[in-house]
This record gives structure tokens, sequence and C-alpha cells, in this order.
């Protein structure tokens, strides 16, 4: 069992964060650095933050630190008890299918009115992020490049119907499905899955046609839910 699924902290491998650029700046990067680390599962669930080391470690003072982890418990990634010790939460079943509710109904609405309004702009880029994604499909070595062009074409999406604040609070309510999305990335034929579902988005923009577009967003996002028994017993630990 590794330092981290023991309850121990590890902070060891970021980068360290400056005071340059005021406090606000220092907490938004710290929450930033921790919370990819989070979703990525560098740090797993039940692993140990000790606000004291993580201060030292990113040399800011307590206060970007209180910050940092008050948004990541509003997220739900992480649960502070007495005595500054904070800790990654388990990913939580109902939390998923919560999120996922969210995405199904807001993306489909969104993919809808891009078919109706085809913006250029807008079609142009995700078909340019899907060409980088079959670049790197059958590489499982570039699954995290390729996890950001995925996030990259969902945000481009919400750009395009001008809702990307809306994007923010949704990325911010969706911790635990991305930590399940991190599991599931690197399985075999997902990649590939992921690409298709794109792909399928994509043309049916192109074409015009909402309804078909609102189908095919509502099968690409359903793939992980799909595999959620299996990814709970392959990793049990990991989930509440």
């Amino acid at each position: 069992m590794n330092d981290q699924m023991s309850g121990k902290s590890s902070v060891s491998s970021s980068l360290r964060i400056g005071p340059s650029g005021g406090q606000g700046s220092a907490s938004s990067r710290l929450y930033a650095d921790l919370r990819q680390r989070i979703v990525g599962l560098e740090l797993p669930p039940d692993t140990t933050l000790d606000r004291s080391e993580l201060a030292e470690h990113y040399q800011v003072s307590q206060s970007p630190v209180r910050e940092a982890i008050l948004r990541l418990e509003q997220d739900g990634l992480v649960q502070s008890f007495p005595q500054s010790r904070t800790v990654v939460t388990r990913i939580d079943v109902s939390r998923i299918r919560e999120e996922h509710f969210l995405r199904v109904a807001v993306e489909c609405e969104i993919v809808r009115r891009l078919a109706e309004e085809s913006p250029q702009a807008t079609v142009t880029k995700i078909k340019g992020l899907v060409r980088l994604q079959e670049a790197l499909v059958n590489d499982v070595d570039q699954a995290d490049l390729f996890k950001q062009l995925d996030e990259a074409f969902h945000e481009a999406l919400y750009e395009g119907v001008g809702q990307v604040n809306l994007h923010r609070h949704i990325v911010a309510r969706s911790g635990h499905m991305a930590r399940v999305r991190t599991l599931d990335l690197p399985k075999k034929g997902k990649m590939r899955a992921v690409l298709e579902g794109h792909q399928a988005i994509v043309d049916a923009i192109s074409a015009g046609d909402g309804a078909a577009a609102a189908a095919a967003m509502r099968k690409h996002l359903s793939g992980t839910i799909e595999r959620l028994p299996a990814l709970r017993d392959e990793k049990p630990g990991y989930f509440s």
C-alpha cells in the first residue's frame, strides 16, 4: 500500500507556488494544482493533506491554503476535520449520478443549439480537436494529453453558445465523475470510443441535425456510467 492510500500526506511532486501575484492568485493556483492532482488520482481517496505541510511546500502563508481547501471542500473533493487535517474524499456514486444527469441535460441542449446555429468558428475548432485526438487514439501513454483534448472539446461547445461561466460551474461540480473518467480512460478501447463519440457529435452539428447531435451526446456521456460497476470492483477502496 502506498503512502497516499495509507493516510499519509503527499505533496512532494508538485511545483511550488511563489508569492508573486498576490494572495488571491496564490490561492487560485494552489486550488487548481491540488484539484488537478486529486482528479488525476495522483492524490487518491483517503490521502491526508496537512495544511502546514502544504503551506511550506508551496511557499505560501496559511491563508491561501485555507481558501484553496475551502474551494476543494465545496467541490466535494476533500473533507476537513479539526486540528487542520484534511482528507481527500472517496468517490461518491450518488454524486456521480447527479453530475452525469446535469451534464447530459446541459450538453444535449448545447449541441442541439449548435446544430441549429452552426457557428463556423466552433465547428472548425471542434473538428480540429477531433483530428488531434485521432492522432493519439492508439497510444495509451498519451492518455493524459488525450484527456486534455477531451476537456477542450467540451469546453469549446459551451463557448460556442456563450456559456463559458456555466462550463466552469459544471466542471467545479463534477469532480467525482472526473475521477472515474481518470480510472476509465486507459482501459482498452475507451479512447477510441471517446473519439467516435466526438466525431458523431461533430457530424450531427455539421449536418444541422439537432436531434442527432443530442442523441450522440447522450450516448457519448453514458459510456463511463455503464462501466461504473466494473470500475468499483477494480478499485473498491476508491469508492464510498
